[in-house]
């Protein structure tokens, strides 16, 4: 799952459009998104946010830059714990051509006190937009932490896992008329899925990728 193959594999799924969020971190995005556009994918860099409650967002940017301005913020509000690779793996950084330029220290495992409440607008003010991930799983999920989905939080959409029970959006009174998408949240080469999904958008940029996502998937 290094981030050239990453972005490989996502091509040769036949995907127009594709973002890395790894956990709590931005640092694998600049080479990702040169490979994607190298293999002529359209990249969104992106992060996988744990908040305080251990509820996991989707947190997708603009650009590079907005996105690595994110993850500074993100490391200022991690904690100073460091990453034990024997526990977690080694946290690897890399280049475009999957060679290693150093390794990330802080363990990125864990929660950061960025409460969920304050994660939309947070995301927002980075130029991103923030949707919370896999809600249908019953761990780092925000059902399942939180109980409810709370319109207050500001939430345009809702990300489920392949594995979504069908009837989720129907039996669940909280969840009637939320929009959602299913991501791959791939952790492991074959958990890439084949394109599956379509966005009707004015061009093939970020921006309005991005925009979709703001209203909802509309």
């Amino acid at each position: 799952m290094t981030p050239a193959t990453v972005a490989g594999l996502c091509r040769l799924a036949g995907l127009e459009v594709a973002a890395l969020t790894d956990h709590n971190t931005c640092g694998n995005c600049p080479a990702f998104c040169a490979a994607a556009q190298a293999y002529g994918l359209l990249p969104l860099p992106g992060m996988e946010l744990c908040t305080l409650e251990e509820v996991h967002v989707v947190c997708l940017f603009p650009g590079l830059d907005r996105a690595m301005a994110f993850q500074e913020l993100v490391y200022r509000r991690l904690g100073d714990r460091v990453n034990d690779p024997d526990i977690f793996g080694r946290q690897l950084l890399m280049d475009v051509d999957d060679r290693i330029l150093g390794e990330e220290p802080r363990m990125l495992a864990g929660a950061t006190d960025i409460g969920v409440y304050e994660v939309h607008r947070l995301v927002e003010s980075y130029g991103g937009v923030a949707y919370p991930a896999h809600i249908d799983r019953d761990s780092f999920s925000l059902l399942s932490n939180l109980g409810l989905w709370d319109p207050a939080l500001g939430f345009p959409l809702a990300e489920v896992s392949r594995r979504c029970p069908p009837d989720l959006f129907r039996v669940r009174g909280d969840l009637r008329g939320v929009p959602a998408l299913a991501g791959s949240d791939a952790h492991y080469p074959d958990q890439i899925q084949d394109a599956h999904q379509w966005m009707e958008v004015p061009a093939r940029s970020t921006e309005a990728v991005l925009a979709w996502l703001r209203r909802g998937g509309m």
